[in-house]
């Protein structure tokens, strides 16, 4: 779900993403990615056979709901209310099935803490939801959440694409001190974020496990070879700068955590950055 593999090479939904963005269609020569039927202006036929777009990427991870979900929130893609306390947050992406085309329709349904750690359990505070457009595009307005004990900085959402089952996941934010010590926190789900002029802005796109026509393909290209290994070993807790081994390249940790069974170098670019 980054915008680049473990190898620095731009991933083909990083090139589909921005030509949604742009509302235009994606060049096919552009890093070597193939042209899709959905990448075609207006008029265009789509090729015999069009190619899969996995680049590596699953469908987005559930996690627990936790216990303060409120079924029912409005209808809204602004949480901010007259006077609401914190730091500005924006969030905005797509939602994709199996073969990386986009969604449009899904119901997203957000909710999170004040700016003090604080969900409001009585009223709808925090909380509401939206549809995605028809490019499968989604936009939030809100502020950071707040900490509270046992857990680091985050977002919880709901997502349901027409027909399909209910994803429950939730969102986090990189270089917090607490991702390194909460035992829900993924880093498969952090969130791109930047500086906006004091307010915050980021961005995350989601896989459903929805099968689309084409889907993906029955041979996908194998990861390169390697003996599995180095220094690289769970349990570890690494700190930023960290120099490890994994299948014969060196990688740098990015952020300090805990090393876990499938957060292996290449399967974690938000962790691990190859040298």
């Amino acid at each position: 779900m980054d915008n680049e593999t473990s190898t620095g090479h731009v991933t083909r939904k990083a090139v589909l993403r921005a030509a949604l963005a742009a509302g235009m269609a994606a060049p096919a020569v552009l890093m070597g990615v193939p042209a899709l039927a959905r990448t075609l202006t207006a008029g265009e036929a789509a090729p015999a056979l069009t190619p899969a777009c996995d680049d590596g990427d699953d469908p987005t991870p559930p996690q627990t709901e936790g216990p303060y979900f409120k079924p029912n929130s409005p209808r809204r893609t602004s949480l901010l209310e007259a006077g609401t306390p914190g730091i500005r947050l924006t969030v905005s992406g797509y939602v994709f099935g199996l073969a990386c085309k986009p969604i449009p329709g899904v119901l997203l349904d957000f909710w999170q803490a004040d700016t003090n750690g604080a969900y409001d359990n009585s009223g709808f505070r925090f909380r509401g939801h939206q549809f995605t457009d028809a490019r499968g595009a989604f936009a939030l307005t809100t502020i950071v959440p707040g900490l509270y004990p046992g857990r680091t900085r985050h977002l919880h959402v709901k997502l349901q694409a027409p027909g399909r089952p209910v994803l429950t996941t939730q969102l986090y934010f990189p270089n917090e001190p607490r991702n390194n010590t909460d035992t829900i926190f993924d880093p498969r789900l952090l969130m791109t974020v930047r500086d906006a002029g004091g307010a915050r802005e980021a961005a995350f796109d989601f896989v459903l496990n929805v099968p689309q026509d084409p889907g993906p393909s029955p041979s996908p290209t194998p990861s390169p070879t390697g003996t599995p290994g180095g220094t690289w070993a769970a349990g570890t807790a690494y700190r930023v700068g960290d120099a490890v081994t994994y299948g014969g390249p060196g990688y740098g940790c990015l952020q300090a955590h805990t090393a876990q069974a499938g957060w292996e170098p290449p399967n974690v670019p938000a962790l691990w950055r190859l040298r």
